[in-house]
């Protein structure tokens, strides 16, 4: 059985992956990925998402690079400006107010929840099926876990 960690890292990647590589491959181009998460923030939680991207061809220095951002609640939006004003590719949040403090600082970069409770109870997507915007990613409801057009680990439907 996955645990939640090895799923979340997984599904992150390849999220992260399918925007980036849709882009048209520069040559030497080296991709820009903002983390934007709250404390505590567990270490072994890098490793998971490094080793599923090296699965899926993304070598961090070779192709792409990390800036971090790990903060109280608090510094959440000025993080996300700052990751902004590093002109990243993709941002990564993780839990539903780094997501919301990200999507305040940006219209145009790409959003990636790694996780977010009720993104479209609260606003952060229309729907589940087409979030709209730049917001997409994981979303955690009571039953379970729920990504775009699937349903909750739980075998309930996530809403729609």
């Amino acid at each position: 059985m996955m645990d939640r960690r090895a799923f979340l890292a997984g599904t992150g990647a390849v999220l992260l992956a399918a925007p980036l590589a849709a882009e048209a491959q520069q040559a030497g181009r080296v991709y820009r990925i903002g983390w934007l998460a709250g404390v505590p923030n567990p270490p072994d939680r890098w490793k998971f998402f490094l080793d599923a991207m090296r699965e899926r061809g993304w070598i961090e220095g070779q192709n792409f690079t990390m800036e971090f951002r790990i903060v109280e609640f608090a510094r959440a939006e000025a993080a996300a400006r700052e990751l902004v004003n590093l002109n990243v590719d993709l941002l990564l949040a993780v839990n539903t107010s780094n997501a919301w403090a990200a999507r305040r600082a940006t219209s145009t970069i790409p959003i990636v929840m790694v996780t977010s409770g009720y993104p479209v109870e609260t606003g952060l997507a229309a729907s589940l099926a087409r979030p709209a915007g730049n917001v997409t990613g994981n979303a955690v409801y009571a039953g379970g876990r729920c990504g775009a057009s699937t349903s909750s680990s739980s075998g309930n439907s996530c809403p729609a």
